[in-house]
């Protein structure tokens, strides 16, 4: 259980690295667009869009610091902090307290001769549940170095996911950079994991790959240089959909939730009614404690499917 005090130094390395871009010019205005829609319309982007505002409920509006941006070169840098830098911040102080919080209280019931009781029995439970039932049947033996990075990769993407279901939140997971860069870092895991496992000539063998038992002669030579040229631009493929499919499923599941309840919701400003205002409203309800299991769910697949592809390549071929 000493795991639990290290895993924010995880986290720190997770949020360096997910920091989301900077909103787009149209996504800066956007206050004013909603101001300027109808009484009859919704302006869903504003809501699951980044933006340098923050909405707190029944107070206002509250306007971030803006910063003169960087340039480099012909780049410009914007380090304005934005809505979902924010949450993400606010989600990364949140893994870190919970687990520091926990583990000291773990250790103090271990060292009176008594279990963990109550919310840090639970985070103990829940951890031990990822480590046994996910991360070490699918990595494999000697998986316990990866369970401080997963369990972190788990319990940060749960928090951002939780916070878009906040009155006044917002979900860093509904921004394609802040998924991006966590698909990123995983791919980085997955490859120098391959590195040192397989050695130089065993991970080259998952790049340039040739079946095994081919026949001899002139004949399978040939054979073996068209299957090499064949097979390798599948392989590079296969390891670029991998970190691809990792950002774009835990970005699409996180967007999509809120845009459903959002568009339910504008059916009873479109039909100004009580009737279709209530079932809205009621379907809309529903959506919501959907997207609670959602919020685990996603968590629990990056978080699987990242120890999947760590646990093959270790094993590649």
């Amino acid at each position: 259980m000493t795991r639990f005090g290290r895993m924010w130094v995880m986290t720190g390395l997770l949020l360096g690295l997910a920091m989301p871009a900077g909103p787009a010019r149209a996504q800066e205005h956007a206050p004013a667009a909603a101001a300027q829609a109808g009484g009859h319309e919704i302006d869903i982007q504003h809501h699951i869009g980044d933006s340098h505002e923050i909405e707190i409920p029944f107070v206002g509006i509250y306007e971030l610091p803006r910063f003169a941006p960087i340039h480099v070169g012909g780049l410009v840098i914007d380090l304005s902090p934005t809505k979902h830098l924010v949450f993400m911040l606010l989600s990364a102080l949140i893994v870190a307290l919970v687990f520091v919080l926990s583990a000291r209280s773990i250790a103090g019931a271990q060292a009176r001769g008594r279990p963990a009781t109550g919310f840090a029995g639970a985070m103990e439970a829940t951890t031990l549940w990822i480590r046994q039932e996910v991360i070490l049947p699918t990595i494999g033996p000697h998986g316990d170095k990866f369970v401080p990075y997963l369990l972190t990769l788990f319990f940060f993407i749960l928090a951002m996911n939780l916070f878009g279901l906040v009155p006044g939140g917002a979900t860093a997971t509904g921004n394609i950079t802040v998924t991006a860069a966590l698909a990123i870092i995983a791919f980085l895991v997955i490859e120098v994991t391959g590195m040192r496992t397989l050695g130089p000539k065993g991970y080259l063998g998952t790049i340039f790959y040739r079946p095994h038992g081919l026949p001899g002669g002139p004949g399978g030579a040939v054979l073996k240089v068209v299957l090499l040229a064949v097979l390798t631009p599948i392989e590079l493929i296969g390891k670029l959909a991998k970190p691809f499919a990792l950002a774009v499923r835990l970005f699409a599941n996180m967007t999509s939730g809120h845009v459903l309840v959002l568009a339910l919701i504008g059916l009873t400003f479109l039909f100004q009614s009580y009737t279709v205002g209530l079932g809205a409203s009621v379907l809309a309800t529903g959506v919501l404690l959907l997207e609670l299991f959602v919020a685990f769910l996603q968590a629990y697949v990056f978080t699987l499917l990242t120890s999947v592809f760590i646990g093959l390549m270790r094993e590649a071929h």
